[in-house]
């Protein structure tokens, strides 16, 4: 029976080696927001990390070097998802609607967000790769915003207005009225919130 056993026992083949290397860094990044977000850096354990990915503490060094290689891995995954959730032709308005709902629904990066600026490694822990700016310009190119938007200061705005409900959530409900996890206030909000963008188009020439 044994013998039988040895037989059948065989070393996992580099394709299963990789996906299951893949799926544990999946689980670690997955664990880290939930974990960063609540908790920031400073108050996020390696040990809770690994424990609610369900792996060794010790992958967390393998994979990522450490806590703060984990957390900037966890920032990569975050800044490339933002702003491509939605396509370029869609209005200006629609995108930034669209962010507002799916902060509203998922609030942990605007919560690892504002952990990560209070933070004293905050500036030493930012990704090293400026923003992309590239798709607003092509915005403002085409006349979608007005030529005078400074547009590093449009993002911002923007990306505070979206975190607002989240980081701030006494003042949204003491302002509004509502709570700001509550179905009135993300209709009320997103409908404000694309009337101040479509005054940011570019006005037209009585030549036009």
């Amino acid at each position: 029976m044994t013998q039988d056993l040895d037989q059948t026992r065989r070393s996992p083949g580099p394709e299963e080696r990789k996906l299951d290397a893949e799926r544990s860094r999946r689980l670690l990044v997955d664990a880290a927001v939930e974990e960063f977000a609540a908790k920031g850096y400073e108050g996020a354990r390696v040990r809770d990390i690994a424990d609610r990915a369900g792996v060794n503490k010790q992958l967390v060094n393998y994979y990522f070097g450490g806590k703060e290689g984990l957390y900037l891995e966890v920032q990569r995954h975050w800044l490339a998802d933002r702003w491509n959730l939605v396509d370029q032709e869609v209005p200006f308005e629609d995108v930034v609607a669209c962010h507002l709902r799916n902060t509203l629904a998922d609030p942990r990066p605007a919560r690892l967000a504002a952990w990560h600026g209070l933070t004293e490694r905050g500036e030493r822990l930012a990704p090293k790769e400026p923003e992309d700016l590239s798709a607003t310009r092509a915005r403002q190119d085409r006349g979608e915003l007005a030529d005078d938007i400074d547009l590093a200061t449009l993002r911002l705005a923007v990306l505070g207005a979206i975190s607002a409900p989240v980081v701030l959530p006494q003042l949204a409900c003491r302002i509004f009225g509502v709570p700001p996890n509550s179905p009135e206030f993300e209709r009320r909000y997103a409908e404000g919130l694309r009337t101040l963008v479509r005054h940011l188009r570019q006005a037209e020439s009585p030549n036009d």
